[in-house]
């Protein structure tokens, strides 16, 4: 059995503990997101009135969240605690402190190789996809034509032809569709919208390619720029949900780590009390 005197100038730290306690709760974390995407995947249905709303999956999403780090840190910590050196002639106070301290470094290194990992995985499908974008165009002639953005959707509908045998105009549709692009991209980055000027121009590059009068082009430009702002204030709000969820958990995680790794440490020397944080040990050091 390791031993540490409290007087001593070794290290208090148990960096074998803290890692084992880290690896555990990031092992437990990956188990419980693989579970949580299948049972996800599985409630969601392409067909209309079959599969759970968004607000449900948002919601039930984030608390699984938070439940999979209070468990996943909890482990971690309570073995962090567990495997840690034994620390003679400490008072209670210090040991406390002590297995705090080791819950919470092996909360922390959980969370790092989590970083670590989950960055590496989106550098490479970062990579994955510019890859396949540049072979794309090279096989299509243009890198125009790999390319596809957010609003793609928004200029197929402002482009869409009112009949079959609406005019199409003389102009090149791809560059069309690129101008429209830029115009709904900035439009939509800025805080006043797409200008006047440029639903202006929309409404006559709708009505030159569909057929539409000016003033019914007008109506579909404001139509589709709406539902475009609309679009980007639920992806604003899904963005913003998900980040408190996420630092919900992280806090969360944190205090399970600390708390289980006092009861690890508090059984580790044969003192559990049974009650968490309790201070009343069976005696003020530990020998």
């Amino acid at each position: 059995m390791a031993t540490i005197d409290a007087d001593s100038n070794a290290s208090a730290v148990s960096w074998g503990a803290v890692v084992a306690g880290g690896v555990a709760a990031g092992a437990l974390t990956i188990v419980f997101i693989t579970l949580g995407a299948a049972v996800g995947l599985a409630s969601i249905s392409p067909w209309a009135n079959s599969g759970a709303s968004a607000t449900t999956i948002k919601w039930t999403a984030g608390a699984y969240l938070v439940v999979t780090a209070l468990i996943s840190s909890a482990v971690g910590g309570y073995i962090a605690g567990r495997l840690r050196t034994k620390w003679t002639g400490a008072a209670a106070d210090e040991v406390v402190f002590r297995d705090t301290a080791h819950g919470f470094l092996a909360w922390g290194f959980a969370t790092l190789m989590g970083l670590l990992v989950l960055g590496t995985a989106t550098t490479s499908l970062l990579g994955s996809a510019v890859t396949g974008a540049t072979t794309g165009a090279a096989a299509g002639g243009t890198q125009a034509a790999a390319q596809t953005s957010p609003s793609d959707y928004f200029v197929d509908s402002l482009l869409r032809p009112q009949a079959a045998t609406a005019p199409t105009g003389t102009a090149n549709p791809a560059d069309t569709r690129r101008e429209v692009g830029l115009i709904f991209s900035r439009g939509l980055a800025q805080p006043d919208g797409v200008s006047q000027a440029d639903r202006t121009y929309l409404a006559q590059v709708v009505a030159s390619r569909t057929g539409l009068s000016q003033t019914d082009a007008e109506a579909r430009v404001t139509q589709v720029v709406n539902a475009a702002k609309t679009a980007a204030d639920e992806a604003r709000k899904f963005s913003a949900a998900l980040a408190t969820w996420l630092t919900l958990a992280l806090f969360v995680g944190a205090f399970a780590a600390a708390a289980a790794a006092i009861e690890g440490g508090q059984l580790r020397d044969g003192r559990w009390k049974g009650v968490l944080f309790a201070r009343n040990y069976r005696s003020n050091t530990v020998n």
